[in-house]
């Protein structure tokens, strides 16, 4: 191994979160390496929202900003690649990316993200982000006062459907099967006008990932202007699961108030173990986890 391929500290995932832990490592003269492989999940998102001073600039703008501004720290690196397997070694850690490449670290950050399972019905993939949303307020204000579909069942979709309620009165909820809510839900749900509709979905009929319209299974056609979905996700790196991390039931990395996991030595910050998903998020539990990493390297060392 040679002497450049050690580090204090390996960040894997280069997006919000992983930046974001690197900027306070080289504030703090750690010597930190970020590997990234260059996918991140906002990917067709036009623009990110509810991030003071970056409102409306799309995610590729806030993510050259900010690469730029953590590289201007010496002891940071970055790497370009995609780590597929990390494992423990004495002392640390050793993380191997797709080319081979072997890099060392006394500590490991993963900051690798989610992947959310759309389904596969046409036009889904290509509508996701950009007028198939996830979230109110990352994207709600730009559709306010749309004719808006929810894609959601039970205790997701009630939700959901409760916050765009404050920005649109034309709300109708596709359950794709039999509605799963409470007798007290129903009732909220019919107070507010909000429809509800069981038949499955054929197609998202769009124009450049704006939304249309829905065909149903039976030949409805509905046009809207925006669809929230809630869907199952996945962790975007298998890395985690290897090392042994504990995962929540929702399937969020497990980290406790110093975002550490069960593996020590091993810290994880932004949507891989957070339900809370949104820019600032990211760029908050991202640096409270470069803090917490610089902690016990301190703690080890001092």
């Amino acid at each position: 191994m040679t002497r450049q391929n050690q580090f204090d500290v390996i960040i894997i995932g280069g997006s919000y979160a992983g930046l974001s832990a690197g900027m306070s490592l080289g504030r703090s003269l750690r010597k930190a390496l970020i590997i990234d492989s260059g996918k991140p999940c906002n990917e067709q998102t036009p623009h990110s929202h509810n991030f003071l001073t970056q409102d409306g600039k799309t995610p590729k703008e806030i993510t050259e900003l900010s690469k730029s501004q953590v590289l201007e720290y010496k002891t940071v690196e970055s790497h370009q690649g995609k780590a597929i397997e990390a494992k423990k070694i004495e002392n640390g850690f050793e993380v191997i990316t797709e080319n081979g490449e072997k890099f060392n670290s006394k500590k490991l950050i993963i900051a690798t993200g989610i992947i959310d399972e759309v389904p596969n019905i046409k036009g889904f993939q290509e509508c996701w982000g950009i007028s198939l949303i996830h979230c109110p307020y990352c994207h709600g204000y730009e559709f306010k006062n749309k004719k808006t579909g929810i894609i959601a069942n039970g205790e997701r979709g009630f939700h959901i459907s409760s916050l765009v309620n404050n920005l649109t009165k034309d709300i109708t909820i596709f359950t794709r099967g039999k509605a799963d809510f409470t007798e007290e839900q129903f009732q909220k749900l019919e107070k507010n006008n909000i429809k509800i509709i069981e038949t499955e979905i054929d197609e998202l009929k769009h124009q450049n990932g704006n939304v249309e319209s829905l065909i149903l299974s039976d030949g409805t056609i509905m046009n809207f202007e925006a669809i929230y979905g809630a869907f199952p996700f996945k962790q975007h790196s298998d890395i985690p699961e290897l090392l042994g991390c504990e995962m929540t039931e929702m399937g969020h990395i497990k980290i406790d108030q110093f975002q550490k996991t069960n593996v020590v030595g091993l810290f994880a910050c932004g949507d891989n173990s957070s339900p809370m998903r949104a820019v600032a998020n990211a760029v908050y539990t991202g640096s409270l986890t470069g803090a917490m990493v610089n902690m016990e390297l301190t703690n080890e060392g001092f």
